[in-house]
Parts: C-alpha cells; sequence; structure tokens
C-alpha cells in the first residue's frame, strides 16, 4: 500500500477531526492521505459515491498504482456527529456551497472552523455569512472522480499543493496544524497571509475550465482561454483586486506538480468538464467565469467571452451533454458576429 499504509495514532495523540464535506476528487483524495496517515478524518458524500465507498471503501488511482481506503463516511452532516475540535473542509463544487453550509449550519457548532478547499472566490464569502472562522485553502491538484467510489490522483510524487489561510487575512493555529496534516498525507501545504490573493490568481486560470467543457480538451481552445483570462486580469485591476504575480503563481505551481499518466492515460480534463463527463446537470461557470462577468458589469470592464462561455457551459450542462459539444471555432465565431 505504500503512502496509504494506515499508520496508527495512540489515543489523544491528535485532537483535531478533518470533516470532509464533499468528497469528490479534491475530497476524496484530501480525505484518503489524511486517514491513512493517522488523522481522524470523516468523508460526507452523497448518492452513489456514497455507497459505494461505505460498501467497498475508496479506491484511489494514481501514477503508483491503485489502492483503498477504508474510510468512515456518511451521507449528510447530521449524520456526522459534529463536536468540538472538528474543522470542516468543503470540497464541493460553488453551485453546491449554500446548500450544504444550510445543512451544515443546522448541526456545527457556530464556531466551527470552515476551509474552503474549492474552485472560485465566492464560497469563502458565503461561509463567513454563517460561520465566524473561514479559511480558504489554494488548491493546485489534478485529481478527477468520474465514476462512484474512485477517485483519481495525477500528479507525483506530489499530488498537489494545498495552501491555506484566515479569510480576509492572516493565519492561525488551524492553518498551522491543517498544513502539518497535509504535508504528513504527501501534500505540498503552507500557512499563508494571503491566501485569497492567490486564489484569486487561480481563478484567472480556472476561466480556461469552461473552454474545456464546452469546446474539449486541447490547443485548439488556447484562443479562447487567452481572452478569457485576459478579460479576468482587466477586472481584477479594475476592482483593485489583489492577486499574486505570474510568475509567484507559476513557482509555486511548477515546482511541484507534476502531470504523469494513470493506467497508461494522461488527465483527461478539468473539474468543469468532469462535470459534463458524470452528466452532473450543473456546473460551476457562475462561480469562475460568472465572477468576472459580475467584477466587469460592477466596474464597467465588458467580458463578452467570459459571459458567453458560461451561458454555454451552463446550457451543456442543464441539457446533460458531453464536454466538447461545440468546437471552439462556432464559439469564436459567436463572440466575432456582428
Amino acid at each position: 500500500m505504500g503512502d496509504y499504509e494506515r499508520a496508527d495514532h495512540t489515543e489523544g495523540d491528535r485532537m483535531t477531526r478533518y470533516v470532509v464535506y464533499g468528497a469528490g476528487a479534491i475530497g476524496g483524495a484530501i480525505g484518503a492521505r489524511l486517514f491513512a496517515h493517522g488523522h481522524d478524518t470523516i468523508l460526507i458524500a452523497r448518492g452513489a459515491h456514497h455507497d459505494a465507498v461505505a460498501a467497498e471503501g475508496l479506491r484511489v488511482d494514481s501514477p503508483e498504482g491503485s489502492t483503498t481506503v477504508r474510510i468512515p463516511i456518511v451521507d449528510h452532516p447530521a449524520r456526522a456527529a459534529l463536536r468540538d475540535g472538528d474543522v470542516v473542509l468543503l470540497t464541493m463544487k460553488a453551485q453546491d456551497t449554500q446548500a450544504a453550509l444550510r445543512d451544515l449550519a443546522a448541526c456545527a457548532l457556530p464556531g466551527t472552523p470552515v476551509v474552503c478547499a474549492q474552485n472560485g472566490v465566492d464560497n469563502e464569502a458565503m461561509a463567513l455569512r454563517i460561520f465566524p472562522a473561514v479559511h480558504g485553502m489554494l488548491v493546485l491538484m489534478p485529481a478527477a472522480h468520474l465514476s462512484p467510489g474512485v477517485v483519481i490522483e495525477s500528479s507525483s510524487p506530489v499530488p498537489g499543493i494545498l495552501d491555506t489561510g484566515r479569510v480576509p487575512s492572516g493565519h492561525d493555529a488551524v492553518d498551522d496544524e491543517l498544513a502539518t496534516a497535509l504535508r504528513d498525507g504527501g501534500f505540498e501545504s503552507r500557512a499563508v497571509d494571503d491566501v485569497m490573493a492567490w486564489k484569486y490568481r487561480k481563478l484567472i486560470s480556472n476561466l480556461g475550465n469552461a473552454v474545456q467543457a464546452v469546446a474539449g480538451v486541447g490547443d485548439h481552445g488556447k484562443e479562447l482561454a487567452a481572452r478569457a483570462r485576459a478579460e479576468g486580469t482587466a477586472c481584477l485591476a479594475a476592482a483593485g483586486i489583489a492577486s499574486v504575480s505570474d510568475e509567484d503563481f507559476s513557482e509555486r505551481h511548477g515546482g511541484f506538480v507534476t502531470m504523469k499518466p494513470v493506467g497508461g492515460e494522461m488527465r483527461s480534463g478539468g473539474s468543469s468538464w468532469q462535470s459534463l463527463a458524470r452528466g452532473a446537470g450543473t456546473v460551476e461557470a457562475d462561480y469562475l467565469n460568472g465572477e468576472i462577468a459580475l467584477l466587469g458589469r460592477l466596474h464597467g470592464v465588458p467580458t463578452p467571452v467570459n459571459a458567453l462561455l458560461q451561458r454555454l457551459a451552463n446550457d451543456l450542462a442543464r441539457r446533460r451533454e458531453p464536454p466538447g459539444s461545440m468546437s471552439a471555432g462556432a464559439v469564436l465565431a459567436l463572440l466575432d458576429a456582428p
């Protein structure tokens, strides 16, 4: 079992329990590694994925092979017996955050630390309306969840980068302890004081997710993605929102994330591509491209590319169409039509 050999700790060695709420690609990989390295961890998932993990364990496929982790899992936070000392990691897609927070608020202690390990920058604001101790997490991790009971890690030997900090700024003992636990599990992780500046720069990168969802994976979408990111950069500047430099972001990402084949195949596509591939019915475009459209409307910056990608990705999700249902050329033609 290698890296996933369960490391047991004596009673009371660690008091924190990590409650991973939304155990798909990111949450499943985080939860499996925390649990396998001796940290008290429970997953919350729903539907067929919950049922598969409860019955057979969570299978993690990686460049090194496959292993199955028998990790505790429930299908609702009310069944997690939430208690003092829990830290909740939100790992669902942003479009599911509000409903998840309503369910969490009904059974969690008010002071429970909540960590938003998600794409986008609005999850933290949603959480802060309910919980006072909110943390952001920069997630740079090529992972996938395409079938019940299975998650796929595509980076090795480090599966991903997970930096954490308080919102709006600073860091505290929760971040320090969480970063240490994540490093135990093989991740690269650190506590940072400016986590939202990192997440805003990640948002710019994630604007290409809708391109993959709409037009498929490949170089044919480069122009669309570049135009979407240029709009995003202009909107952050107009709004006076701080983000880390491209150079710092590339250095952080490139120093640790190394994509390798799993089972002879490279990773197919990002989170939005995966939502369409699973026929999930929703996609996170409102909180990625839609965030840029919002900033553009507030600050007078045109965002036609992001607004169109947002609409097209949502249309495909509602119709449960597969990713890549349109060509990049067809999307560009819509943009450039008189």
